[in-house]
């Protein structure tokens, strides 16, 4: 079976150019490659890359209360119970609102006629299409819901297993932005970073930040800086930050409306960005994928 090597695109803060630079390397991946987008809260990757014919199944994590109408005496002892204002009595019987239970479970414990029983609940859906790319996994993740981070995961095995299925030797994985749990997840375990910056103190910050994720799992990273022609004294700074940290920075990609207008059109920037756009990506990519495929 082939080794597997996965890379993520990561970054320490939103809008940086994150998904238009993970679109792009899965165009230029140099062998079959899984695609997984993380970022289960607003999955972008599907759009550029065109996903069709998608398989879906639910995704369930953590538990809610549910209580049993036969079983209910409507002695409304679990209102009393609840922190969370999460069940109503109406009548002779109870019911609880989903997004309100936290699953604490103090209301089932102390039940007297055994009503109350705590359920999985289903937090979101899991995607399996198909790009001109390679296979992409994704998710949605329901308003309200939590475990973000498990979803996370359960999307990078789902990848492995489209790899492995089709023999493919990489997983390219779009994370979501910031250093919360689903970037964690993201992160560990993967073979390469890839962290996408941009010329602003926020996006200076937001690298720092990454990076110090990125160290603590000991995840082997590189960086780049999109719209890197607006300001060269942040680029500046950037590279610095990058040289003290020894974490080498492969690809400064210029400002271009070209970009935006491949976004709009739900197009990878390569190949329909402008010729210095274009060039840019594919010495990123070129340098990327021989750190993830030769280990160095």
């Amino acid at each position: 079976m082939t080794a597997v090597k996965q890379l993520c695109v990561i970054s320490g803060k939103g809008g940086t150019g994150k998904t238009t630079v993970a679109a792009s390397l899965a165009a230029l991946a140099p062998a079959p490659a899984a695609l997984a987008d993380c970022d289960v809260d607003a999955s972008n990757l599907p759009l550029i890359l065109g996903a069709c014919g998608r398989s879906r199944r639910p995704f369930e994590a953590g538990l809610v209360a549910w209580i049993d109408p036969q079983r209910c005496t409507g002695c409304q002892r679990c209102i009393e119970l609840c922190r969370f204002d999460a069940i109503v009595c109406e009548g002779s019987g109870c019911q609880v609102d989903t997004l309100r239970c936290e699953g604490c479970k103090v209301c089932s414990i102390f039940c007297s006629p055994e009503a109350i029983v705590m359920r999985p609940v289903e937090c979101g859906e899991i995607f399996v299409s198909e790009t001109v790319h390679g296979p992409l996994t994704h998710a949605r993740l329901r308003p309200g819901r939590e475990n973000s981070g498990k979803l996370v995961s359960a999307v990078r095995d789902e990848a492995l297993i489209q790899a492995r299925s089709r023999d493919a030797p990489i997983i390219l994985i779009d994370g979501s932005p910031g250093i919360g749990c689903p970037v964690i997840a993201t992160l560990s375990g993967v073979d390469l970073a890839l962290l996408v910056t941009e010329p602003t103190p926020s996006g200076t910050q937001g690298l720092d930040r990454v990076l110090r994720v990125a160290e603590h799992f000991g995840v082997p990273a590189v960086a780049c800086v999109n719209r890197s022609d607006l300001c060269a004294e942040r680029v500046t700074e950037i590279e610095s930050l990058c040289e003290s940290r020894g974490v080498p920075l492969l690809g400064r990609i210029p400002f271009d409306r070209s970009v935006v207008e491949a976004m709009v059109a739900l197009r990878p920037a390569v190949g329909s960005a402008s010729e210095a756009v274009q060039t840019e990506l594919r010495s990123l990519a070129e340098a990327v994928f021989d750190r993830l495929l030769d280990g160095h």
